[in-house]
């Protein structure tokens, strides 16, 4: 197996088995010190070295088997970060056991946390911090081999005058007992104690720190795990309504449709607004946007999204970034099958028909950077993986497995192979080589030639390494529930020369849709000419999808009306689309990378001077994830 392209640790010769971390957060100067104690398995004889990635930290000492050690860092890549050499003691012996204590602070350049100040907060009293450690972060938080071909057990103590939350099991003060163990929040400090029994990449090591309180959500019979709701107070009463009728039960129909869940603890975590994801599969705590809390529990398939990753992801892992799409379209795929499962075929294929277009947008953006329109991308050493971050691996992903299911003869062939597959690789980080391998193996021994040349005659080479804008072979889907949606977008379109005193259209007409009904309907508009600003100003009166609370309507609301940058409408609602992904100035910005990018770079396109200074305005308060990426879709930086 190849080196991880994105990382410069020596993971191959000894591998963290066990890392201890010891932190305390300083809220005050914005930092985590402490630190982190590795159990080293040595993989090779007479090894001389355990080579860390690091990003930003400041080292304070290094002690190996508890003595004091001489160390390292190299110069500073400009993705990878600084190589952290520690020199071992001569002799050692493949399966031998070696630890290592390294004592350190983060800085202000961390990638991987935010700081935000209180007034980016609901309850606008205290601070909070959170964590991004995917794609390749974790380094900038501890020292690790930061790559997805590690799986770690984990501990940690955390101090903290603020609760604090990790993506393990709490040990101590327990979760249902009083918030900060009934301490004063924000002044007295309290110790979290976390234990992550299962092995898992270090892009899952996850901490999160605020006012947060926590909800139990009604346990099923029969279940071990336990599963639950943290967000601020103002918060909690939305956040549990939203999404206590439907965590658990997704979570029971995928463990049905797969393995039982292994984590023990799926808890959820809504934070602040200017986390840059949907959501965040850290292990044992996914992290959510709070777009999510549309009031109608329209959004809640981004739960079966992250807790699939459960299996695909953080059980089966991918073993570097250029496989990336193993996680993210099996995952895609095994969520929309769990929407069949739980409400109906037309759902699943109505979630295709949306992803298709979500494919279809990144697929043009990528036209200058083919490579990247790719399912496996051959990255090469310190290319920064963030740069391919799209909608390609999900839904590209998705639809080349959704072919195999129909290629191989449906569900009832299909679904024992998944089995298979994950209990084959749990725990393990593979390739797609591997995946590949795996699946003409399972089929050899449960059909024989005739499924094996069912899997030859997919086009493999176009599905891994195809460019271009189309899929090798063109996917049908259910569309059902999109018909409504297709033809008010159809009338729309006819109408475009009718004077608007005489269109018959009602402010009813989205009466009977869905949220998602309503988001195809946009979307539809969108594969046609750009109707007349009249008409899309008429549209927005009359529908109200300009000012809807429902973040997924607005995005494509704006994508519709900034279609033609040279229209009065264009120029009218490209000042209030900046002006929503700022969040008004509040610092409450819409930091989700799916809606601020997308708004961010349609406006630029009207007008390059507003999109460029809305962003200056409130650029510290996006994560410095999304603030890297912006920068580049504003052309501020290369």
């Amino acid at each position: 197996m190849a080196d991880d392209p994105t990382s410069q640790a020596n993971y191959t010769e000894i591998a963290t088995e066990h890392v201890s971390f010891k932190w305390t957060i300083d809220f005050a100067n914005q930092k985590i010190a402490g630190s982190a104690t590795h159990d080293l398995r040595v993989l090779k004889d007479d090894i001389g070295e355990v080579i860390f990635d690091t990003a930003d930290l400041v080292l304070d000492s290094v002690e190996v088997e508890g003595k004091s050690s001489s160390y390292e860092v190299k110069p500073k890549h400009p993705i990878m970060g600084s190589a952290l050499h520690i020199p071992l003691p001569s002799g050692l012996k493949s399966g031998s056991l070696i630890k290592a204590t390294i004592k350190y602070e983060t800085t202000k350049e961390c990638t991987a946390l935010q700081w935000l100040a209180k007034e980016q907060t609901q309850g606008k009293s205290f601070p909070y911090l959170f964590s991004q450690c995917q794609p390749i972060y974790a380094r900038a938080m501890a020292p690790v081999q930061d790559s997805p071909s590690v799986k770690i057990k984990y501990s940690a103590e955390v101090t903290s005058i603020l609760p604090a939350l990790m993506s393990a099991i709490r040990q101590s003060p327990p979760s249902d007992g009083p918030a900060h163990d009934g301490k004063v929040i924000g002044k007295d400090a309290v110790t979290y104690i976390y234990h992550q029994p299962i092995p898992i990449p270090s892009y899952l090591i996850a901490i999160a720190a605020g006012n947060v309180v926590y909800r139990p959500f009604p346990r099923l019979p029969g279940k071990e795990w336990t599963c639950g709701i943290w967000s601020e107070p103002e918060l909690i009463e939305a956040a549990y309504w939203e999404f206590s009728e439907d965590t658990a039960r997704f979570l029971a129909s995928a463990e049905d449709i797969v393995v039982p869940y292994r984590f023990g603890v799926y808890d959820l975590l809504v934070l602040p607004p200017s986390f840059p994801y949907g959501g965040m599969e850290n292990a044992c705590l996914t992290f959510l946007t709070p777009t999510l809390l549309a009031g109608d529990r329209t959004l809640v398939d981004v739960i079966a999204h992250e807790l699939t990753h459960s299996w695909f992801g953080n059980g089966v892992t991918h073993a570097h970034a250029s496989h990336f799409w193993l996680n993210e379209g099996w995952t895609t795929y095994i969520e929309r099958l769990l929407l069949q499962v739980l409400h109906s075929p037309a759902e699943r294929g109505f979630s295709f028909i949306i992803g298709n277009k979500a494919l279809k947008d990144d697929l043009e953006m990528y036209v200058d950077r083919p490579k990247y329109q790719r399912l496996v991308i051959e990255f090469e050493k310190g290319e920064d993986p963030d740069d391919a971050y799209s909608r390609i691996p999900y839904d590209k992903g998705a639809n080349l497995i959704l072919h195999l299911e129909r290629t191989l003869g449906g569900l009832d062939v299909f679904l024992p192979y998944v089995r298979d597959y994950v209990s084959t690789f749990m725990g393990k980080s593979i390739t797609t080589q591997q995946w590949k391998s795996h699946l003409y193996g399972y089929y050899e021994r449960n059909g024989g030639a005739e499924k094996i040349k069912a899997l030859d005659s997919i086009d493999w080479e176009a599905w891994f390494y195809g460019e271009g804008l189309e899929l090798p072979v063109k996917m049908e889907y259910d569309s059902s529930l999109a018909e409504s949606a297709y033809k008010l977008a159809e009338r729309w379109d006819s109408s475009r020369s009718v004077e608007i005193s005489k269109l018959a259209f009602q402010a009813n007409d989205l009466d009977a849709f869905s949220s998602t009904q309503k988001v195809v309907f946009l979307e539809r508009l969108q594969s046609y000419k750009p109707l007349p600003s009249s008409h899309i100003e008429h549209l927005a009166s009359l529908y109200k999808v300009s000012s809807t609370h429902n973040a997924e309507i607005r995005l494509r609301f704006y994508q519709f009306s900034l279609a033609d940058p040279s229209s009065p409408a264009a120029q009218k609602y490209a000042a209030e689309a900046a002006d929503w992904v700022i969040g008004g100035g509040s610092g409450m910005v819409v930091g989700r990378m799916k809606f601020c990018r997308d708004v961010f770079r349609a406006v630029f396109k009207v007008n390059k001077d507003l999109a460029i200074n809305a962003f200056q305005k409130e650029k510290n308060s996006f994560h410095p994830i999304a603030r890297k990426l912006i920068e580049k879709d504003l052309k501020l930086s290369s």
